[in-house]
């Protein structure tokens, strides 16, 4: 065996893995593997590489190599076709040196990688023994000595692993994107605001930095059922935020209790009372901050008051439909009476008479008629 401590720097996305511990070569009669290291601390998330160089003899043939983690009954499974690798394996392997990069590294990554090679020979297949052991670990900050103030939090931070690698370590600390200068180590310590959020890498790896903390935000209230609340009833406030480390919730009613107990972010009446009417609201607190929701308002009803309500509903419904046909039908009849009355006023069409007719000329008239004309004429002499 060989002491060799080294760094082994990620594919195309730039993360970068530690090589925690030394090399190995497993040599027989010609046949050995040979892997880089044998414990690799990475960062969830990042990119790992896995490389081995292997030896055979030379009047063999190697037909097939491949990395696996699981073994059953003399079957090995090839990292390539296993469900929990699927799309982020991938392997190189050329001038007998093999690297296997896995992408997306995951917690349940973490395992003992072994390769083997088959050849030409009767039994010719090799394992390189004991393998490489991946610890897949994810950095995370610890909030500690929180001390609240009236605008701001005071508190110290710390940036932890699932795994220690061996040797010192540089810290980077971010808050809000920003590097935060001249502070290197494990700890820091500082003010923080309703808004900041704050997280940690290692130097060199700032890349893949831990999840940020920070207090509540995007906080809201809801009530299920959200239609017509019926005393007797189950009745659920919620009370949500974004916030890391998780918030504690308290609820409170405007005009009541100071609080209501318990103190959870989900407040459950079994059987509401009209009494429980009323303005609710909730406040979502962690170590670096406390926020306070909007209100919520209830209306309890009673379970007859429903019917009663909806019957009214119905009812002005109903009138409003009428109403419409009602004009229309007063807005017909008007028209029809005016129509009848303009008949009225029309002009009747009469015979035009003369009132001064002109008689024909005496003389033209039948004998008979002029001899009536001249007897009377004496008469009115006689007389």
């Amino acid at each position: 065996m060989t002491g060799a401590a080294m760094s082994l720097t990620a594919a195309a996305s730039g993360f970068v893995v530690f090589l925690l511990s030394v090399s190995v070569v497993q040599a027989q009669d010609g046949w050995g593997v040979t892997y880089t290291a044998t414990d690799i601390c990475a960062i969830k998330g990042s990119t790992v590489n896995i490389s081995c160089t292997y030896t055979y003899p030379s009047n063999v043939r190697v037909q097939e190599t491949f990395w696996f983690t699981k073994e059953s009954n003399g079957i090995y499974v090839d990292l390539r076709t296993d469900p929990e690798y699927s799309g982020r394996v991938q392997y190189l392997c050329e001038d007998k040196t093999c690297t296997l990069t896995i992408r997306d590294l995951r917690e349940t990554d973490s395992a003992q990688y072994k390769f083997r090679f088959i050849t030409n020979q009767p039994g010719g297949g090799f394992i390189g023994l004991p393998g490489v052991t991946l610890t897949v670990t994810a950095l995370q900050v610890q909030v500690t000595r929180v001390t609240v103030l009236q605008s701001y939090t005071e508190a110290e931070l710390k940036c932890l692993s699932s795994d220690s690698p061996a040797g010192g370590l540089t810290y980077v600390w971010f808050q809000n994107g920003q590097k935060v200068p001249d502070v290197e180590s494990a700890s820091y310590k500082g003010r923080f605001g309703p808004g900041d959020n704050i997280s940690c890498a290692l130097k060199e790896h700032e890349a893949c930095p831990s999840p940020p903390v920070y207090g509540p935000k995007l906080l809201s209230v809801s009530v299920s059922p959200s239609a017509e609340i019926v005393e007797g009833s189950s009745v659920t406030l919620t009370c949500s935020s974004d916030a890391n480390p998780a918030a504690n919730y308290t609820w409170y009613k405007k005009h009541g209790n100071p609080s209501l107990q318990p103190a959870s972010k989900r407040f459950n009446f079994s059987s509401i009372q009209s009494s429980d009417s009323g303005e609710y609201y909730c406040t979502a607190e962690n170590d670096l901050g406390r926020r306070t929701s909007g209100s919520i308002f209830i209306h309890v009803t009673f379970p007859g008051q429903s019917v009663r309500i909806m019957n009214i509903i119905r009812l002005t419904l109903v009138v409003l439909m009428l109403i419409p046909l009602l004009v229309l039908s007063l807005w017909t009849r008007k028209k029809k009476t005016l129509c009848f009355k303009a008949e009225l006023k029309e002009p009747v069409e009469m015979t035009e008479f003369d009132s001064d007719p002109v008689y024909p000329n005496i003389s033209a008239l039948t004998p008979i008629a002029a001899a009536q004309t001249d007897d009377s004429e004496e008469q009115e002499d006689l007389v």
